[in-house]
């Protein structure tokens, strides 16, 4: 394959992840907005704390969609460590998100119902450049090319019936 296949390919890979990492976010965005302006309208709850409330359950949302999903063919042996890088730097992504609406709320003010849930999306849509970057780059890495090969292999036997029998060379 040429140099410049190569790299379109690889641009194609990194479309299609994009586009679904997008996905499973766009939803989780739903479920922040949706969870937070329920605990804003239906508790006393204060705007900040609530903002990561809703952030939490679209945190746990999310990574359902993005391990079975949209990183579903990367490596799975290390579920434990797995789990705790994401939730290590979706705690991060979730200090960015806040920090945009505790800025908004208690340095300027804004903290309008419509100027909550602006600076709500202005953090989600920060701390989502960290969050793609990281997730891609530490959690949900990539299989080495020969780990890939052998996890293909085995998974192709596993399919095949053990009692076929492979055909002989056809007579005559």
């Amino acid at each position: 394959m040429s140099e410049r296949g190569a790299l379109r390919t690889r641009l194609e890979l990194l479309a299609r992840e994009v586009a679904k990492f997008g996905a499973v976010g766009a939803a989780g965005l739903v479920v922040n907005i949706v969870v937070s302006n329920l605990i804003w309208r239906t508790t006393e709850i204060p705007v900040v704390r609530a903002g990561l409330m809703g952030t939490v359950v679209a945190i746990l949302f999310n990574y359902v969609g993005f391990r079975y999903w949209t990183y579903r063919d990367r490596d799975k042996t290390g579920r434990t460590r797995e789990l705790m890088l994401f939730l290590l730097f979706s705690a991060v992504g979730a200090v960015i998100e806040t920090g945009v609406l505790y800025v908004a709320t208690y340095g300027f003010g804004w903290d309008s119902p419509v100027q909550s849930n602006v600076f709500k999306i202005v953090g989600i849509g920060i701390a989502t450049l960290f969050r793609f970057w990281s997730y891609r780059t530490w959690v949900f890495r990539a299989l080495p090319a020969k780990e890939a090969v052998l996890s293909a292999e085995r998974f192709l036997e596993q399919r095949r019936p053990s009692d076929e029998v492979a055909p002989g060379p056809v007579p005559h």
